[in-house]
């Protein structure tokens, strides 16, 4: 009887053990006698990651004729806007930025201060939230740019000097850095044109504004990293821009020129579409194709959403 006692009690104490096991232990909530069973992870001061569903990066290159205007949504939906057509085109600018569902804009880019690169910028800053505004420290004497600083003025914002070294930060999936301009003054004000390199994991373009061979030459004397897979062609493919010196550094799969169709400045050079060809490019023109847009999910590029 004694030894039937014994294995009773050993076998209650092994029980009672084996029940106090704290893997996936229920924990009490403080108001009320439920019980919310949480995995290791989920338990209380556990690191969690915050996993957030990344939308791929878009490159929209505006059909707005003989001028420049490009729309970039980041994989966290911040937006870039560089540069923003001419005067006559500021409607079909904003209203194309907010079929895009954008209200606000987390930095802007006056490459540099001619008219078919900021001429519908101060519509952009009236109509939308603006985070920061990047423009070369030149001055111009146009009504266009007089326009724009009152925009920028009225609206309390400043304007940061575009310059080689400077760091547009609005996502960190994202590098975004400016490659020029590299010095204080040009005599041609094409050359200080804010060059942009965004750089996506393995993905990545070159924005050149009006830059011309001057401005190309300083990049290359530097020893920037110039390569990308994709090329905004300098100035609507003049023959002033992408020598052959600089297109071998960028050396890019793709080639977009902002252009207007049947323009009285002959652009693109031949020169330039022969040099392109040469190098192996292949050659997207908004004259042609439209608004053209570039989506990255950070390994490759397609260009799937052509429209005129």
């Amino acid at each position: 009887m004694k030894r039937l006692l014994m294995v009773l009690l050993v076998i209650m104490l092994l029980t009672s053990f084996i029940g106090c096991s704290t893997v996936n232990s229920p924990v009490r909530t403080s108001n009320s006698n439920d019980y919310i069973t949480q995995e290791p992870s989920e338990m209380p001061g556990a690191i969690s990651q915050d996993k957030k569903t990344l939308s791929p990066l878009e490159v929209h290159f505006l059909d707005v004729g003989q001028a420049d205007c490009i729309l970039i949504k980041t994989p966290l939906q911040k937006v870039i806007l560089i540069d923003s057509g001419k005067n006559s085109h500021e409607n079909t600018v904003v209203s194309y930025i907010k079929s895009q569902g954008i209200d606000t804009i987390d930095a802007v880019v006056g490459t540099h201060p001619h008219e078919d690169h900021i001429g519908g910028l101060d519509a952009v800053i009236n109509n939308f939230d603006i985070g920061k505004i990047f423009m070369p420290k030149v001055s111009h004497t146009t009504k266009t740019f007089e326009d724009v600083l009152n925009a920028v003025k009225n609206k309390g914002l400043k304007v940061t000097t575009a310059f080689a070294g400077t760091n547009i930060e609005v996502d960190t999936n994202l590098k975004v850095e400016m490659l020029s301009p590299n010095s204080e003054t040009y005599d041609d004000m094409n050359n200080y044109s804010a060059v942009i390199k965004l750089s996506y994991n393995n993905t990545s373009f070159l924005f050149t504004g009006d830059a011309e061979s001057i401005s190309e030459q300083e990049m290359i004397s530097k020893g920037y990293d110039l390569k990308a897979d994709v090329l905004k062609v300098g100035h609507h493919g003049s023959a002033t821009s992408t020598t052959a010196l600089f297109l071998n550094k960028v050396s890019p799969q793709y080639a977009i020129i902002s252009v207007g169709k049947e323009n009285s400045y002959g652009h693109p050079d031949n020169l330039i579409l022969n040099r392109l060809k040469t190098f192996g490019v292949e050659v997207f023109r908004t004259d042609e194709a439209g608004t053209i847009i570039a989506t990255s999910d950070g390994e490759t590029i397609k260009f799937d959403k052509i429209s005129k």
